[in-house]
């Protein structure tokens, strides 16, 4: 399905707005990879025994265009997910997905061991690792009298 202009081709060049439909896209983002709203990937947090774990939803980005940064117990991902730019013109109906930088930032426990954090990117998703210190980790104390 391709969308119409409402502007007439041979009216365009004595129209004052004919060249509305570009404003209104470059307001929207649409000239730019896409609409200008934020966006953030999806994350669960998990925590273990041993660690804690936060997965990040990054579908389509490649590992150079994430960055990790661990500064005063925040872990901050960061990155760009680019729109792919096909030489034909496409007409699109309808655009969902989002594109553009993002940034989420996470506040963590004192008790991380931050030489040891490691990040594992496979099949869209980012796992990140967060190796708890040994006195943090659970024990069971045995009562003696």
């Amino acid at each position: 399905m391709k969308i119409m202009k409402y502007i007439p081709r041979n009216a365009e060049a004595n129209f004052p707005l004919a060249n509305l439909d570009e404003v209104l896209n470059d307001l929207m983002g649409w000239n730019k990879g896409g609409p200008l709203r934020s966006w953030a990937p999806d994350v669960d947090i998990a925590e273990n025994p041993e660690s804690y774990e936060i997965h990040a939803e990054l579908p389509g980005m490649r590992e150079e265009d994430i960055n990790l940064t661990l500064n005063n117990n925040v872990l901050t991902v960061s990155g760009e997910k680019k729109r792919e730019i096909k030489e034909e013109k496409d007409n699109f109906v309808r655009v969902e997905r989002s594109y553009g930088k993002f940034e989420r930032s996470f506040s963590l426990p004192n008790n991380i061991t931050a030489d040891r954090v490691s990040a594992n990117y496979a099949d869209g998703v980012l796992k990140i690792t967060l190796p708890k210190a040994e006195e943090a980790k659970s024990r069971t104390i045995k009562v003696t009298k």
